[in-house]
């Protein structure tokens, strides 16, 4: 396995480090989860960077790598509802263009098709990756280590988080459309 795929695979185990300690009952669970989630998220950057610059892009790769971006964001859009702090419509919206580009995928490769991500859902990845550490950091600026934050937080209007949000809800269904729009064809014999 080379390291593009190492990384992979390690964003999926970071996932599950991640919500493991978002309820660890420890004190600074937040600020732990954030830090994890922040890793996790560097590998994406990395993985798809070295598979291109070293010429290893592989299959395995072009599976794995979105669906282990979209389980890390569905996880931690689902503990933000949880906590209050995203709307639940927002997690629909997000998971859904996720399992509806996973089905154009899934199709694609009973075709025979591998379909890499696009530049737009690379966008969009990047801003749901924002969205999310903006709230972690939020929750951890309660604890120690991220305690530099809160002023930051506390001088910030509400209206930021909400274009943060709004920005991020239209990036992916703008992306999600896109995705569709680029693959119709596979949809000529339905």
């Amino acid at each position: 396995m080379n390291l593009p795929n190492q990384l992979t695979v390690a964003r999926l185990v970071l996932t599950a480090v991640f919500v493991v300690c978002f309820y660890l009952p420890v004190a600074h669970h937040i600020s732990i989860a954030a830090l994890v989630f922040g890793v996790a998220s560097i590998t994406d950057y990395f993985d798809g960077r070295i598979a291109r610059a070293r010429g290893i892009v592989t299959n395995f790769g072009k599976l794995f790598d979105p669906l282990a971006d979209k389980i890390l964001i569905a996880a931690a859009f689902i503990l933000l509802v949880e906590r209050g702090d995203l709307p639940a419509w927002v997690a629909v919206v997000v998971l859904s263009r996720e399992f509806f580009v996973t089905g154009i995928r899934l199709i694609a490769a009973g075709q025979g098709a591998i379909l890499m991500a696009e530049k737009l859902g690379k966008h969009k990845m990047l801003w749901q990756i924002i969205t999310v550490s903006w709230f972690l950091v939020k929750q951890a600026s309660d604890e120690a280590l991220f305690s530099f934050a809160k002023p930051f937080y506390a001088a910030t209007p509400g209206w930021v988080a909400d274009i943060i949000i709004y920005f991020t809800t239209f990036l992916t269904l703008a992306s999600g459309f896109s995705y569709f729009w680029k693959n119709r064809q596979l949809f000529n014999d339905a």
